[in-house]
């Protein structure tokens, strides 16, 4: 090792000290004692499922998001999928959707044999472009499927007013986006339907579990009898009224939420403002911190956003840098920083690309952002020094000389040529 590397703290995937001692998660969950408290309180009474909570869950979430009606369901993908159905998507149809998302979010038009149109990011926020998706409309076009990465708002008003004008509806992927602010209203309250996930890594947790959103009375009835395999009442409802007799009126699934994730959820909600606070804290300290890093773009905010911070997602200049993502990846990994990477985009899937025939360089803004994209960890729970040990690991790993003097074997270029 050349000698003017001796006074360098040596890197942990090099055979240095890491960071810390135990992995930190790009996210996870925070239960406390009243959380507990309320599920017990749950497994106590008469009903585990399609009980009471289930009701108080959804009146109080879609209080929160401004709503007039707010359906649960099993999973985010399962409120995807319903979504979807209530769109009236079938055969024939198409819905336009972004590839820098999670595979749920266009395998949902797919449960519904539809086909999922693929347009391309902006290259700021890396969601959909309005301008990209109004030269993917056409006659087939039944929805438009937004997805609010990484937590900031996709462009709904602009998206909104071109699936109207062309007769369809513009579904919300809000699953990063619970709290988030749009042009002075909260997500959940501006699209025709918005989905949220209850993920343990998202804002509030149920375990596993999703939210569909709408002031569309028609809509909100299709979910529910969707959830609940397309039965017109609920077993908690005949039993009040003391009926046994219920109609199936359209193809369901079993899609509901129980009662004992749904008082989970309750008591999650109350700490969102707090959760949402910690995580725009922690999205402040890393902006100041890496605001001097060159070879760092960090996440954009537009005008009349608050986002709500779901990801905390960083772009590495890599022509700026002595080697590549996977190279830093791994480094930070070492650091026992758990950093993650979101998104593969969803047309490169082997099952996209055998079935529709995608390839590289359909989508160029958001292939190139995939290929510079890390994710720092970010979730409400994180102390102080987890996010200094993220900023510690940062500049440890992101240091010339590092990798410089790494020895044999290891790429040795000078900043600023090749990744």
């Amino acid at each position: 090792m050349n000698a003017s590397s001796t006074s360098l703290e040596t890197l942990a995937i090099h055979g240095g000290t890491p960071v810390r001692k135990k992995l930190l998660p790009y996210g996870r969950q925070s239960i406390d004692d009243e959380d507990v408290q309320a599920v017990v309180e749950v497994l106590k009474s008469d009903w585990l499922t399609t009980g009471p909570k289930v009701g108080e869950f959804e009146e109080r979430f879609a209080e929160h998001v401004g709503a007039k009606d707010a359906v649960s369901f099993s999973s985010g993908t399962a409120a995807l999928h319903g979504a979807a159905f209530a769109a009236g998507l079938g055969t024939g149809d198409e819905a336009i959707t972004t590839p820098m998302t999670f595979c749920a979010t266009a395998n949902c038009i797919l449960y519904q044999g539809a086909t999922p149109i693929f347009a391309d990011v902006s290259p700021d926020t890396l969601n959909l472009d309005p301008d990209q998706v109004s030269t993917k409309l056409s006659s087939h076009t039944k929805a438009i499927l937004a997805v609010d990465y990484a937590g900031h708002p996709a462009a709904l008003d602009e998206l909104g007013a071109l699936a109207h004008r062309h007769g369809a509806l513009l579904i919300e992927d809000a699953a990063h986006a619970l709290g988030a602010e749009y042009r002075g209203k909260y997500v959940g309250g501006i699209a025709d339907m918005s989905v949220f996930s209850f993920h343990p890594v998202k804002h509030v947790t149920t375990g596993e579990g999703g939210m569909v959103t709408t002031s569309d009375p028609g809509l909100a009835e299709t979910l529910r009898r969707f959830r609940n395999h397309g039965i017109s009442s609920a077993a908690r409802q005949r039993q009040e009224a003391g009926q046994w007799y219920y109609e199936m009126v359209l193809l369901g699934f079993n899609y509901r939420l129980t009662d004992i994730a749904c008082a989970l959820g309750l008591s999650q909600l109350r700490k969102l403002d707090a959760n949402l606070a910690r995580r725009r804290e922690i999205a402040a300290h890393y902006k100041t911190a890496f605001q001097d890093l060159p070879a760092v773009v960090l996440p954009a905010v537009r005008d009349q956003v608050n986002p709500a911070w779901h990801l905390y997602p960083i772009r590495l200049q890599l022509e700026m840098l002595p080697v590549g993502r996977a190279e830093l990846f791994q480094g930070l990994r070492a650091e026992n920083i758990g950093v993650n990477v979101h998104y593969i985009p969803v047309h490169l899937h082997p099952y996209y690309r055998e079935r529709f025939g995608h390839k590289e360089g359909q989508y160029p803004v958001a292939e190139t952002a995939y290929e510079r994209l890390i994710s720092l960890p970010m979730f409400h729970s994180m102390t102080d020094e987890d996010v200094r040990d993220v900023v510690k690991a940062m500049r440890k790993v992101l240091s010339l000389d590092q990798w410089k003097y790494a020895g044999e074997g290891e790429r040795t270029q000078a900043f600023g040529l090749g990744n």
